[in-house]
């Protein structure tokens, strides 16, 4: 079997990929703290899984989410299955690539629900402030955002146009809602756009990339294949600041619709005494 035939090799490669890391933590451990580590051999034994999980994990990566991420973007501009679902008439435009964004949407929304690393970061927000920031509405808002982002990138490379007005203009939105946005979401928003860039997505968004541009016509993989994880990282920073001010304009609506009711009842209830001729105080 080819795995049988691959592992023992990727595994020796991982192992000195990861070992500066080892070097460095025990290094600072026992030279720089100068104390034995707690629990070592359970610390060597995670170390191991480890190991062998990146291993696994890098060859799952060879043998299914970069040949899935390929494929489809092949079989979604083959000129075949676009002339079957063609909206122009002519030369192919744009808008006949709409599976392409599609397909986009629904890969950044997938990958960004199922990142681990977002995972992570949804449940401390949602400990450390309380309660106040939903595990599921942040994650929600994240893949909106890495999945209108991935769509835009997708788009970016059917039309051929040049990738930094596109980041320039999304970063002036960000610019201008990072003085808009509540103070305390702020630093998150920034954070929850590079989790998505992670070790489920990268993956797919790349192989997606690389594929789109190899079958579109007069695009370059090199110039126009790389960039969607930009866009991947940049939807989540503005779909989370966005994610945050309708939730304050909303609990701020709320707010003042309790405060015009309150004053209603108090101005009925004087209006009330008034008439039995009870002088309201």
């Amino acid at each position: 079997m080819q795995f049988l035939h691959d592992f023992p090799g990727l595994l020796v490669a991982t192992f000195f990929d990861i070992l500066p890391i080892a070097v460095i933590i025990f290094g600072f451990q026992f030279l720089i703290i100068r104390k034995r580590i707690t629990n070592l051999k359970k610390v060597l034994t995670g170390m191991v899984y480890v190991l062998v999980g990146i291993t696994f994990f890098l060859l799952g990566l060879e043998q299914a989410l970069f040949p899935i991420g390929r494929s489809m973007a092949e079989q979604l501009t083959n000129p075949e299955f676009l002339q079957s679902v063609r909206i122009t008439v002519g030369e192919l435009h744009w808008q006949d690539y709409y599976w392409v964004y599609i397909f986009a949407f629904a890969v950044g929304a997938g990958t960004a629900i199922a990142e681990p690393a977002l995972i992570a970061v949804a449940m401390k927000a949602n400990e450390v402030s309380g309660g106040v920031i939903s595990v599921w509405g942040l994650r929600v808002a994240v893949a909106i955002g890495a999945a209108v982002g991935l769509s835009l990138g997708c788009y970016r490379i059917v039309i051929g146009a040049p990738m930094h007005y596109f980041i320039i203009a999304g970063y002036i939105i960000v610019v201008i809602q990072t003085f808009l946005s509540p103070k305390s979401i702020v630093p998150l928003a920034y954070d929850s756009g590079g989790v998505t860039t992670s070790t489920v997505t990268v993956p797919l968004v790349t192989a997606l990339g690389l594929g789109l541009a190899e079958t579109v016509p007069g695009r370059s993989p090199l110039l126009d294949g790389f960039g969607l994880i930009a866009f991947t990282c940049l939807g989540p920073i503005i779909s989370v600041m966005a994610y945050a001010q309708l939730s304050e304009y909303k609990d701020a609506r709320a707010l003042k619709k309790e405060l015009k009711d309150e004053y209603y009842v108090k101005k009925k209830a004087a209006n009330t005494k008034s008439e039995k001729g009870v002088k309201p105080k």
